[in-house]
């Protein structure tokens, strides 16, 4: 008898087909118990096979894969493994999809360019301009600036501005996590390795850390919690804490797959007298 298996998610069923004379059978059920037979009769043995044919079809399309032949169904778990399997974690989305059209693409290139043009600027200018660059760049749905000419060139001159020499203008490492958020990945990858190759003690403490985790999407998530600045108006407590509620179980998972915890990484991290990263650092394992 034929066996085919469906895993996905919380979903994990087996389909077994089988005719036996002008009877199409089917024994179906969750992986690891019994599961059910069903029995439906055909005027005769050619129908209950075009039946079987066309059943066999259809699990196929809907993502069914054959698992072998003359497989009995496989005994009931212990119900203590069954307790003991964690659920799947799907890490949020950190920005909306969307589909930019050519205005919305020129203007967060604007934007982008105003803030790298006001560098010099006071603070609180800088600030402003960094939060209106960050919206324009979220309203295009994770897009990779590298793929767009007019975001390129204006994205890449920001990134060079954190570890660029003070006296063209320097743009706050938290700043940069907040575009970097906004955008697709690969842009924090380019990014960390731009401030990698420039000159010994540039690289900002944090974002050396998540690193670490080997993981991009997660060291980005990381970085800009470590960076983000709720005394300077960067955001609230509150938004930081269910922030990094959502991501702590991801972080755990992932470096409890590598053998590690996270009091770990934590402790591995030197806060070389920042203050503020130490606090942060504390809060993640608090």
């Amino acid at each position: 008898m034929r066996r085919f298996e469906f895993v996905d998610g919380n979903s994990s069923k087996f389909w077994m087909p089988e005719v036996q004379g002008a009877t199409f059978i089917v024994t179906y059920g969750r992986i690891g118990t019994a599961g059910q037979r069903k029995e439906k009769a055909f005027p005769d043995e050619e129908a209950a096979l075009r039946e079987y044919t066309k059943k066999v079809a259809e699990k196929v399309r809907e993502g069914y894969a054959e698992v072998g032949a003359g497989e009995a169904p496989a005994a009931p778990p212990p119900k203590a493994a069954v307790a003991a399997a964690p659920p799947k974690l799907v890490l949020p989305r950190r920005v909306a999809p969307a589909t930019p059209g050519p205005e919305l693409v020129s203007a967060a290139g604007a934007a982008l360019a105003s803030l790298q043009a006001r560098l010099k600027g006071p603070s609180w200018k800088v600030t402003r301009l960094a939060r209106k660059a960050r919206h324009a760049l979220r309203a295009l749905g994770g897009v990779d600036p590298a793929a767009h000419p007019a975001l390129a060139a204006p994205f890449a001159a920001l990134m060079a501005h954190v570890v660029g020499p003070k006296a063209e203008g320097r743009l706050p490492v938290r700043h940069a996590l907040g575009l970097l958020s906004a955008v697709d990945v690969a842009a924090f990858q380019r990014a960390t390795e731009m401030w990698k190759a420039a000159p010994a003690g540039s690289v900002p403490t944090g974002v050396a850390a998540a690193r670490t985790l080997g993981d991009p999407e997660l060291a980005l998530r990381v970085t800009a919690l470590l960076a983000e600045r709720p005394d300077l108006r960067d955001g609230s407590e509150d938004a930081w804490t269910k922030r990094w509620s959502v991501l702590k179980p991801h972080v755990e998972a992932h470096l409890g797959g590598a053998g590690s915890s996270l009091s770990a990484f934590i402790g591995g991290v030197d806060a070389g007298g920042d203050a503020h990263l130490s606090k942060r650092l504390a809060r993640l394992g608090a």
